[in-house]
């Protein structure tokens, strides 16, 4: 049995760590590339959403290097997630493709399956052992999700260009070279304190900038054209509502057990949506009024296009713009996205950003 996966920022790092610590055979799929997309464009329903075509693409170049189990994790609602075992499944039976799915659902029913499941794809039964890896992988997960957030945070106020770049991609090609998540983490810790020390300039006039949507499109760097790097260069700093730390956490963890993390965000979003209708639709009407009550300059929803939730969320978008009296923008992506106009967009908004600080700080002034 050889593993695949998805290929979701870079979650690729603490599932590798996962497996190797189980002794599972893996392959990792190739980053996200153009290649990526059209093999998943050209083999997937036109209008589905823009995700589906990317995991697709991954699952054809690893199906390619010999994988012939594929491992996703379920969803439910009506969002399309629910069904992509079962679509994909189709596809590449279609394309001659004979693979085994295996579908991680959280586990708030048939724990007896879960487990079997987990078992499966883990190639033993020692529970303790399965714990144990699993819980080393996601520490990984969490610290580098931590990693990723300081540098959003960071590179605006860098005193030597690319220095944070730097520091970064040399860690990630640390991680992707190391064998198992002990040494994973120990690169990691490294890489917090070394982080630390890069020299800033904290009297910069720097915006705040929060990302909010679906969760691949704001996680996935391919996927998004890069966003974070590209509004740090501009002079802005970000924070993503979503990481897949969190999401693996309150899915396997705090939602199993009758509870969530999420409760501030659900109460966010009371006023304009009061349940979940499935994706991430509730999340990212209740992180965008929480950015407005901390102040944010403005917020950005992204959204593949024909993600229904995404749909809902960007119908509200508009009433809380002006009763939070904060800038929204939302970028609807798919595989004819161009990059230009794209990056236009996102310079035309910043610019109203800055234009509207500025004068907000003016007239502060001169009262």
């Amino acid at each position: 049995m050889k593993i695949t996966f998805p290929h979701i920022g870079n979650s690729y790092i603490p599932i590798k760590a996962l497996f190797e610590d189980l002794g599972v055979e893996t392959v990792i799929p190739p980053k996200s590339s153009k290649k990526t997309l059209e093999l998943g464009t050209k083999n997937a329903p036109e209008l589905i959403c823009l995700p589906l075509k990317i995991n697709l693409g991954n699952y054809i170049e690893s199906i390619a290097k010999g994988a012939d189990t594929i491992i996703i994790t379920g969803g439910c609602g009506p969002c399309r997630f629910g069904y992509y075992c079962e679509v994909q499944k189709e596809i590449l039976k279609d394309m001659g493709y004979d693979v085994d799915i295996i579908v991680l659902e959280a586990p708030e029913g048939n724990k007896k399956e879960f487990i079997r499941r987990v078992s499966k794809i883990a190639n033993t039964k020692n529970i303790v052992k399965i714990s144990k890896s699993l819980k080393n992988a996601i520490t990984v997960l969490k610290k580098l999700n931590a990693l990723e957030e300081m540098v959003l945070k960071a590179r605006p106020y860098e005193v030597h260009e690319n220095e944070v770049d730097k520091l970064y991609n040399n860690f990630i090609d640390k991680l992707e070279k190391s064998r198992g998540s002990r040494e994973m983490i120990n690169h990691l810790n490294n890489a917090v304190e070394m982080m630390k020390e890069i020299k800033l300039d904290k009297n910069r006039e720097v915006l705040r900038v929060g990302i909010v949507g679906e969760i691949y499109a704001v996680i996935d760097d391919y996927c998004n054209f890069d966003i974070g790097k590209k509004l740090n260069k501009m002079g802005v700093e970000v924070h993503k509502s979503l990481s897949t730390g969190e999401w693996i956490t309150e899915m396997l963890l705090f939602r199993s057990m009758g509870m969530s993390k999420e409760m501030k965000i659900w109460e966010a979003a009371n006023p304009y949506i009061k349940t979940c209708i499935g994706g991430h639709a509730r999340e990212t009407v209740g992180n965008t009024v929480l950015y407005s009550k901390e102040e944010y300059d403005g917020v950005i929803q992204l959204m593949p296009f024909t993600c229904m939730p995404e749909i809902v969320a960007m119908s509200m978008m508009p009433s809380i713009q002006e009763e939070k009296n904060i800038p929204i923008l939302t970028l609807i992506i798919d595989e004819m996205t161009g990059e230009a106009g794209y990056l236009t967009r996102l310079e035309a908004f910043i610019d109203l950003l800055r234009n509207r600080k500025d004068k907000r700080i003016s007239q502060t002034v001169d009262s």
